[in-house]
């Protein structure tokens, strides 16, 4: 198995100049507030110990700084219960309003131990099937890598490039099948109140030129 332990996606990212440097990584979340970012929906994150913590209903926390292509996108999470679900979001096209709209037309990194091999951890939720299952127990810290790679979204667990075939869409509330763009706003979801996801580090890195 050429990664271990790991969930790897690869996704592309249109950078300005401070998210271009190759050398390093440029933190999204500080650590201290929601600087960057903003919510939408009935439920929001909390700051609690350096960290972010989903709380109360559906909704979107989403980066505010630019879209994102053509780079590594990091995320360090937890759950807190086996039953929690969150994601991370990812090729979102336009500035989130609601938080179905990231659903329906971005794609959803899931975030969850899920027996479905559409809906696990590292799995474009409803789209690419988990080739495995590295998450680690409940209430460890997970290490989640995306890149997106122009059309090319590539997970430890799934491989995906815009135009294969995917299931057909089973239920309102899945993603609406169809190419996303190469570049695109990215998010982290509250799912419900009764989850607790923690999430201690959001950073991105260029792929370089």
């Amino acid at each position: 198995m050429r990664y271990r332990y790991l969930v790897l996606i690869l996704f592309s990212l249109m950078a300005r100049p401070a998210l271009s440097r190759t050398d390093e990584w440029v933190q999204l979340f500080n650590g201290k507030d929601l600087t960057g970012w903003e919510q939408v929906g009935k439920g929001n994150f909390v700051v609690e110990n350096g960290m972010l913590k989903t709380v109360g209903g559906m909704g979107l926390l989403w980066c505010t700084r630019q879209k994102i292509g053509h780079s590594v996108v990091r995320v360090v999470f937890k759950l807190t219960h086996d039953q929690d679900d969150s994601g991370v979001f990812i090729r979102i096209p336009q500035k989130p309003t609601e938080p179905w709209m990231p659903v329906k037309q971005g794609y959803e990194v899931e975030i969850g131990n899920w027996q479905d091999a559409y809906s696990c951890t590292g799995v474009l939720y409803s789209l690419t099937k988990a080739r495995a299952r590295p998450s680690k127990a409940t209430g460890e810290w997970n290490t989640m890598e995306i890149t997106l790679d122009g059309p090319h979204t590539i997970v430890f667990v799934t491989d995906y490039t815009e135009g294969q075939a995917v299931p057909a869409k089973q239920h309102n509330y899945e993603p609406d099948r169809g190419r996303r763009p190469d570049a695109g706003y990215i998010g982290l979801q509250n799912h419900s109140a009764e989850s607790a996801v923690w999430f201690r580090e959001v950073a991105v890195k260029s792929l370089g030129n």
